[in-house]
């Protein structure tokens, strides 16, 4: 920074005391020996574009973002990426020199480095992708994965409503699955995806049936507490190759913290075991 104050990131939302994100940056922070702080932001609805326009000055250089503004950012930034454009959402915000707010979205990248690190011998090719969900998480997945060369993504959602909606924005390579019968298309799938929060701590248990399930088949869930959902549990003992969630939630932190902090982070169990505490 040219005024050389110690660098300041955070996590903006509401609320936000439940973020793993400060102690994961904070992990960051000390294992690098960088100066700077990340700090958790409760901001209030009708405060959100004064303090956007008040952080820079405050000497922060960026932020996260997470509900409910993840929409909401994008009309208050001056440049808004191609990929946030597509998903509708951003969840990093970087704060240029030259004053202007740039929106990004780093989920489906943290989806993919996930997925990479998990099941290394993934092939995105192999197959079609069974997707579980229609909201914000989805469509970050699903730009990852048509990226990353997946040829078919069958979605499944409990309103097909979202779901036809996802095929109307990303094409004709996503194909909707009656949510009744998402447990019938589980059989041919090289990758298995569940973007709901079915199963996670505090919601219902996702009750679609798993016997589709083959050796092999990659099984990653978006929910991280429990670490291990029922999914993973009934898809290992399938033999399945499983990622669960948490490496996501990490993955996607690590373009925010180099851009603000100018250290790529490394993302190793050491790393796990800072956030999970």
């Amino acid at each position: 920074m040219t005024d050389h104050r110690i660098p300041l990131a955070g996590v903006i939302g509401s609320p936000v005391a439940h973020s793993r994100s400060p102690r994961l940056h904070g992990h960051w922070l000390r294992q690098y020996g960088l100066a700077g702080f990340y700090v958790p932001m409760d901001i209030a609805p009708e405060k959100l574009e004064t303090a956007m326009r008040t952080l820079p000055d405050l000497g922060f250089v960026g932020v996260n973002v997470t509900i409910p503004y993840k929409e909401k950012v994008m009309e208050i930034a001056d440049l808004v990426s191609d990929r946030a454009t597509l998903i509708g959402a951003a969840n990093t915000i970087i704060f240029r020199k030259d004053g202007r707010i740039h929106a990004d979205n780093t989920d489906g990248y943290g989806f993919l480095e996930n997925l990479r690190q998990g099941a290394p011998d993934w092939d995105p090719t192999a197959g079609p992708a069974v997707l579980l969900g229609a909201g914000g998480a989805a469509r970050a997945v699903v730009a990852s994965l048509l990226e990353a060369g997946v040829p078919e993504i069958l979605v499944s959602n409990r309103t097909r409503l979202r779901a036809e909606k996802l095929r109307e924005d990303f094409g004709s390579r996503l194909r909707v699955v009656e949510w009744v019968h998402a447990g019938n298309v589980m059989e041919d799938a090289a990758l298995v995806v569940n973007s709901t929060s079915l199963g996670m701590v505090g919601k219902a248990e996702l009750r679609v049936p798993l016997d589709g399930l083959k050796p092999g088949t990659v099984v990653t869930d978006l929910v991280y507490t429990p670490l291990q959902t029922r999914l993973l549990r009934v898809a290992e003992e399938q033999g399945c190759t499983c990622v669960d969630g948490l490496g996501m939630l990490i993955h996607q932190a690590v373009p925010g913290f180099e851009r603000w902090f100018g250290q790529r982070p490394e993302v190793d169990e050491s790393t796990r075991a800072a956030i999970l505490g």
